[in-house]
């Protein structure tokens, strides 16, 4: 519950401390006094963004401070999901600058305006005139339902499968998107990898080639020259051999004289068998040299087939043509793994359908069940308010298809008077109608919710006299299980509260300032004397306002 709240330096607010009841708190003043202020301030540390006309003085900052006490709404999971220490007394704090920069904590630890919502919906449940029309839309119809159904862990796990269930249905439509746009492709990818197989390519194949083909188209020339080599060498009328013989000659002449020069001899008798071999392979290479026209041809039509390939395709050496090949067996591969992966993902969419079509039957079997409890207790809540031929008819259609929230789609139909056909509440209901639905709606959430505190602003438009008498009991009830703060204009309503604050503004200087105060019982009868006859109650109004507060 929110038992302390701090505003300071917001709008027509210098400072305010707040310390509420754990049951029924009242708040009333005049109109402009200050109350929607005080609701604004709460707003702003229960999420809502800021703006920088909210500085009563902009020369400071503006604060506002809620303690909560929440030791037994088991909120401590919520926490640690949100990444927060949790304490029994809670401190959620709010500071805005007049630059507009905005900082927010919760128990010191700075959080962003979504964790404030987050864990402001788990607070407080602010009810006002404008929050009626929330009851014309299916959302918040179907809210109710789950939450007197208690449907809330199994409304999890479904929307859990469901948001599976439909990504796997867009990774199937994407992978079958893909998977026609491989096979307009694959025909064209399939002709260039045959093509490109049945070349048989084999790395470094076209520089052997090549050198080949320069032997083959030049095979007369080496042969000459290889042969002239050879000649020159041992056959000639003047070789190298003769030549080196006739120095091996004079050489063994002048060892015999110097015997120290016999290593000079040695090599060059060394010399004159390494070039017998050297003539003797010169001669076997020439030889072995022919003309070969057929190799010829053959050789060149390898090297045209390894060239127009590589100009087809755009590269330069054979070393690409095998990274291509490789690139579309890839592709062509990945083709048929996609129908493969669209087999799979179509039987996990056929588990899911299954898992989500049995969670969403339950669900509509518990809100089925629930459809009577809402409109039983609403009913019975209508009746005590002025409303006793008034009727709530909660109709529950199951859909063929599956949504977010399940397979159902929901309708409030209502009837205010005796004999009135039911139709949508959106099209029947008048504004004090609706206030009185609403209120028949969330009494009966608050007895199946653990929300710590609920307000209700300013829900009294349409009405008066023993009907919003009713009604405050009803808050009174309500304020058993749940704290309730009620902004109000009645009487009636005023003076069913455990605590009474009154709203006021004041000029000091040159400003006009709101303020607010707990009000003893003596200024509490002269207060709900003052909303039941005006500024100067006369003897009855106080003694009415006695009555009443009994």
């Amino acid at each position: 519950m929110l038992s302390k709240l701090q505003i300071k330096n917001y709008a027509l607010i210098d400072a305010l401390d707040i310390n509420f009841d754990n049951k029924l708190n009242i708040i009333t003043g005049e109109t402009g006094a200050g109350k929607s202020i005080i609701m604004g301030a709460l707003g702003l540390i229960l999420g809502n963004r800021a703006e920088t006309k909210h500085f009563f003085d902009e020369s400071r900052k503006c604060i506002i401070e809620g303690h909560f006490q929440i030791k037994n709404y088991h909120l401590q999971d919520l926490f640690v999901s949100l990444d927060l220490d949790y304490e029994d007394t809670s401190t959620i704090r709010r500071e805005l600058h007049a630059d507009g920069k905005s900082r927010a904590f919760v128990n010191d630890t700075p959080v962003n305006l979504q964790t404030l919502k987050v864990l402001g919906e788990k607070l407080i449940d602010i009810h006002s005139q404008h929050a009626t029309l929330q009851i014309n839309t299916e959302t918040f119809q179907l809210l109710v339902l789950d939450t007197v159904a208690q449907n809330q862990s199994l409304l999890s796990d479904y929307k859990k499968k469901y948001h599976d269930y439909k990504k796997t249905i867009s990774e199937l439509k994407q992978l079958e998107e893909d998977l026609e746009k491989s096979r307009l492709e694959s025909d064209y990818q399939q002709f260039v990898f045959n093509e490109l197989d049945q070349a048989n390519l084999q790395e470094n194949e076209q520089e052997d080639l090549e050198a080949e083909q320069t032997q083959l188209e030049n095979a007369e020339e080496i042969k000459r020259h290889f042969h002239s080599a050879s000649s020159q060498l041992q056959d000639g009328e003047i070789n190298v051999l003769d030549s080196l013989k006739q120095v091996q000659s004079s050489l063994q002449n002048g060892v015999r004289y110097l015997p120290t020069s016999e290593p000079l001899l040695e090599r060059l008798q060394s010399t004159l068998i390494e070039l017998k071999d050297l003539s003797a392979e010169v001669e076997q290479v020439a030889d072995g040299i022919n003309m070969d026209e057929e190799r010829l041809s053959i050789v060149n039509e390898r090297l045209s087939i390894l060239y127009d390939l590589q100009k087809k395709h755009r590269v330069t050496t054979v070393r690409e043509l095998l990274d291509l090949k490789q690139e579309l067996e890839d592709k062509l591969q990945a083709t048929d793994s996609q129908g493969e992966q669209i087999e799979v993902l179509k039987l996990k969419i056929e588990k899911f359908n299954q898992e989500i079509a049995k969670l969403a039957e339950q669900l509509t079997k518990n809100r089925t069940k629930a459809t009577k409890v809402v409109e039983k207790e609403v009913q019975e809540v209508l009746t005590r308010v002025g409303m006793p031929h008034a009727q709530l008819k909660v109709e529950l259609n199951r859909l063929s298809d599956f949504k977010s929230t399940g397979q159902d789609e929901v309708s409030y139909l209502f009837s205010a008077n005796k004999g009135q056909a039911l139709h949508p509440i959106s099209k029947v209901a008048s504004g004090g109608e609706l206030s009185r639905v609403m209120l028949a709606i969330k009494s009966l959430v608050a007895k199946t919710s653990a929300l710590p505190t609920i307000i209700f602003d300013e829900i009294d438009t349409g009405i008066s006299g023993e009907v919003a008498l009713r009604v405050g009991e009803l808050m009174e009830e309500l304020a058993e299980n749940m704290q309730v703060i009620s902004i109000t204009h009645l009487p009636q309503i005023a003076s069913q509260g455990n605590s009474h604050f009154k709203v006021y503004k004041e000029d000091k200087g040159n400003k006009t300032k709101s303020n607010i105060v707990l009000m003893n019982e003596e200024e509490r009868v002269l207060e709900i004397a003052q909303m039941l006859s005006g500024a100067n109650p006369e003897d009855t109004a106080i003694k009415h306002a006695k009555e009443m507060l009994k």
